[in-house]
């Protein structure tokens, strides 16, 4: 008879962060408490606490909580993803969305603010607005029509609905090159990136869209052109804000938009950073991997962002959920969440002195290798010893 103990159960595996996720889905309504709190109170300083949030607080927790490099088994990622509990959490984020922004028009024409006061609410409304450009992003990847088509309502007030066509068959096809207006350069600044992506991002969108019409025998001003009805979603909302509160609420409304688009285009600025796919003897570029994504792992801003960090996995597998997202070892890691590089990325010396490093490290100091602005190239020729392009 054996002495041996029989081993021990398996101890299923549990998502550890299955509550967490709700920061991700009430932060529009945390923000949302500030505009009733300002509207009821009189006092400013509730409009200037989600920025402060946004700039301070998030990068702060960053920074004391550290990094969460865990990945869910692989054989817990199916039923992860079917769990209904994470698309509700990404749900609830919509209807807060909009109450806030339309609490927020109402109090920007009626609320007597003055100027601190609407900046203040310029930055908490299109600051949400701008975060759930990403609430789109993840809705916007999926394969059911009415998540795809709610994320174009999402997009409504930020006024960049044409982002869904971009993203979804512009970026992720030509991510990490020269070609693609959303990927920056080693040595591009984010206000010389600002209206490079801007720009080619729309005229991109259009082409899409133009070509695919063609291809089924219409015209680019068919109904059914995908940016036409972002765009309409956006005009409907707009001119309904305008019929209640008057011509007043409109310098809001662009104000704000432009703020929130901003805000995506300082995170799309962030993600690939002089990351560049090789082309092969055939002249194509080697396929997307996940070194060709800047990614991070530090854990409050991941849950705000529905592990948007966590991008090589997202290039590589778009319609994957947002929880069964993984880390991958050999994707270049940034020094800190997204939201502690926010206003780094404003100051180009200091984005530099930060990402130049990393780049070169990246590339084994090999400036040929890096997607590289090319008035910038004899300068980064000098500073690492490359040879000028030619």
């Amino acid at each position: 008879m054996s002495d041996s103990l029989p081993s021990p159960a398996p101890i299923p595996w549990r998502d550890a962060k299955r509550h967490a996720w709700l920061l991700s889905g009430v932060f529009p309504g945390l923000a949302w408490i500030n505009v009733w709190q300002a509207d009821r109170s009189g006092h400013m300083g509730w409009l200037w606490l989600m920025p402060g949030i946004m700039y301070t607080a998030i990068p702060l927790l960053d920074w004391l909580l550290g990094e969460d490099r865990s990945n869910p088994p692989d054989e817990q990622v199916p039923a992860l993803e079917a769990d209904r509990w994470y698309l509700g959490v990404l749900l609830l984020f919509v209807p807060l969305q909009f109450g806030l922004t339309l609490h927020g028009a109402w109090l920007a024409v009626h609320g007597g603010l003055g100027l601190v006061g609407l900046v203040g609410l310029v930055l908490t409304v299109g600051g949400i607005n701008g975060v759930a450009i990403n609430t789109a992003h993840e809705l916007g990847h999926k394969h059911a029509a009415w998540e795809r088509w709610l994320s174009r309502v999402v997009l409504a007030p930020v006024a960049y609905g044409h982002f869904f066509v971009e993203h979804n068959r512009g970026h992720h096809r030509r991510v990490a090159t020269p070609e693609d207006p959303a990927s920056a350069r080693l040595g591009e600044s984010f206000w010389a990136f600002l209206p490079r992506t801007v720009l080619g991002g729309l005229q991109s969108a259009w082409q899409l869209e133009r070509q695919r019409l063609a291809g089924r025998g219409h015209g680019p001003w068919h109904w059914h052109n995908e940016c036409l009805q972002a765009w309409a979603m956006t005009g409907v909302l707009y001119a309904g804000l305008v019929a209640w509160l008057g011509w007043a609420v409109l310098p809001f409304l662009l104000v704000q938009a432009a703020y929130g688009a901003q805000l995506l285009e300082v995170v799309n600025y962030i993600e690939h950073y002089g990351l560049l796919r090789q082309k092969g003897a055939d002249g194509r570029y080697e396929r997307c991997a996940p070194e060709h994504s800047w990614n991070s792992n530090h854990r409050m801003s991941n849950l705000f962002l529905y592990h948007l960090q966590r991008h090589s996995d997202h290039h590589a597998h778009p319609a994957r959920r947002y929880q069964a997202l993984r880390h991958f070892e050999q994707a270049p890691q940034l020094p800190s969440g997204y939201a502690g590089l926010l206003l780094v990325a404003y100051v180009p010396p200091l984005w530099f002195r930060l990402m130049d490093r990393r780049v070169m490290t990246h590339y084994g100091g090999d400036l040929a290798r890096a997607n590289v602005q090319r008035s910038a190239w004899r300068k980064l020729s000098r500073r690492w010893g490359a040879a000028p392009a030619g």
